[in-house]
């Protein structure tokens, strides 16, 4: 597992924290961050996670094995972050199965939860099939399961 907390966030047992700052281009007219801009936090949280647990998707599509794409998701919003705000994107894998991975995310602003999400990504063919996903990637996400 890599962990390189300059660039990819930082692991904390189970969970990986990714700070972001919201910026102007984030924030809707009255300077709250822009409802669907929480999903695009997540995103990010999940791919450079993904990154720190060595999952290489890119590899993988280029390589033609796959990739994953968002299959179910479930938001809440709680409060709204406003610009300038520090938040940290807390991911933690709940569960993987053959072809799937599920992870619930929390957007904070310090102790105070903003927004939370539970995430399924599916394994993808590039033909847009369910596939298996890599061993060594199901037993990274088994490895950080059981750090938690």
């Amino acid at each position: 597992m890599v962990n390189d907390a300059s660039a990819l966030g930082r692991f904390d047992g189970g969970a990986h924290a990714y700070p972001v700052r919201v910026y102007f281009e984030d924030t809707d007219l009255s300077g709250v961050v822009y409802y669907a801009n929480y999903l695009r936090f997540m995103e990010r949280a999940r791919s450079d996670m993904l990154r720190a647990l060595g999952i290489g998707q890119r590899a993988a599509f280029e390589g033609g094995e796959g990739v994953y794409a968002v299959s179910e998701l479930a938001i809440r919003y709680r409060r709204p972050a406003r610009l300038d705000d520090d938040l940290t994107v807390v991911s933690r894998v709940l569960s993987v199965g053959g072809a799937t991975a599920t992870i619930h995310q929390s957007v904070m602003r310090g102790r105070e939860m903003l927004t939370e999400a539970t995430v399924t990504a599916a394994f993808l063919t590039p033909g847009g099939k369910p596939r298996r996903q890599p061993p060594v990637w199901v037993a990274a996400f088994r490895e950080v399961m059981e750090s938690e």
